[in-house]
């Protein structure tokens, strides 16, 4: 009997073991937040049989230009979680493979390449909002904001922090709707006044609003889920939308033109756009690309969609570095060490 039992274990150990050998390991690049990794990285796993993900995570403009700078030698298979201004700025330097998923066509149109075969699919939305301590605020004598110009008050003189357009996709789309709203001049007039206020410029969309629920500020600019996310774990923050109009970008999805493991990249892209993925998205957003999945956020403020500016993607994607030199001359002083 014990013989048969080592003997089983054996078979066991060597089907483990070559199941793993036969899988096809995909190395996909992403700005998604460190906790949707694992849960993300199970699910496609299990949706997709033969496949490994090999997670490379960083924000968004690091993970931008280390694509850009592996452009003649790839080495990600898949691009899953980044921001569409990336993916656009990417697609016109046709480093995107041309493929459309099995049931794209079930997504929202806003939520589609615009190629035929497309390029990217979209997976969810997110909104610029500010993150306020209202502990902090009270400490230090501060109104509550309901617009981004209420954030020009003296009161609020280095008790702001906002990430790098450069460095953080939210600061890009932060950027990106107050020139879309408010016209280029007028933004860049904004923005001057507003970094006398500004304590610190952040290399990431989260750390704004984590830091200020830390109490090391009062106000971070940030992205609308990850105040919503602090505050269902409890930190004293109010998630505010501006009523003044927020900028919004999509998370997206590709294939990286000059993949060796193509047929399990678009394997992994089909599931990407199924409801099971959507609903996946929708636990950590409000408003996911698949109509018919359900989400599941809980306190995310209702009105939000009426706030959202009208924005040209991809004219502001195609002048994406000039905007962030003339942001890095004006303003790059205040950013904090990388």
């Amino acid at each position: 009997m014990r013989r048969l039992l080592l003997t089983s274990l054996a078979f066991l150990a060597l089907g483990t073991a070559a199941e793993a050998q036969n899988r096809t390991r995909l190395t996909v690049y992403t700005a998604l937040e460190n906790e949707q990794l694992a849960p993300f990285k199970a699910a496609a796993e299990r949706a997709v049989p033969g496949i490994e993900i090999a997670w490379v995570r960083d924000s968004t403009g690091i993970i931008t230009a280390r694509l850009i700078a592996e452009r003649a030698n790839p080495r990600a298979d898949v691009i899953w979680g980044l921001s569409v201004f990336s993916l656009l700025a990417l697609e016109g330097q046709d480093m995107l493979e041309p493929y459309t998923p099995a049931g794209a066509a079930a997504l929202r149109p806003n939520f589609r390449s615009g190629r035929e075969p497309m390029t990217w699919t979209g997976m969810d939305a997110f909104v610029s909002a500010i993150c306020f301590n209202r502990v902090v605020a009270a400490q230090r004598g501060l109104p509550r904001p309901t617009s981004w110009a209420d954030l020009l008050q003296p009161a609020f003189r280095n008790q702001v922090a906002m990430p790098n357009p450069a460095s953080s996709g939210t600061g890009f789309l932060t950027m990106a709707g107050w020139i879309s709203s408010q016209g280029e001049a007028p933004a860049w007039n904004f923005m001057t006044r507003l970094h006398d206020n500004i304590q610190v410029y952040t290399h990431s969309g989260s750390a704004p609003c984590n830091n200020a629920a830390r109490g090391e500020y009062a106000v971070g600019l940030s992205f609308d889920m990850r105040s919503v996310a602090l505050r269902n774990q409890g930190a004293p923050i109010d998630v505010i939308v501006p009523t003044d109009g927020v900028g919004f970008d999509l998370e997206a999805t590709a294939i990286v033109r000059g993949t060796r493991n193509l047929d399990a990249a678009r394997r992994l892209v089909d599931w990407t756009v199924s409801r099971e993925a959507n609903e996946l998205y929708g636990r950590f957003y409000a408003l996911v690309a698949h109509p018919e999945a359900v989400t599941t956020v809980q306190n995310y403020p209702a009105d939000f969609a009426e706030r959202l500016v009208n924005q040209d993607f991809a004219a502001l994607a195609g002048r994406r570095d000039e905007l962030l030199r003339e942001w890095a001359r004006r303003f790059d002083g205040k950013s904090a060490p990388r």
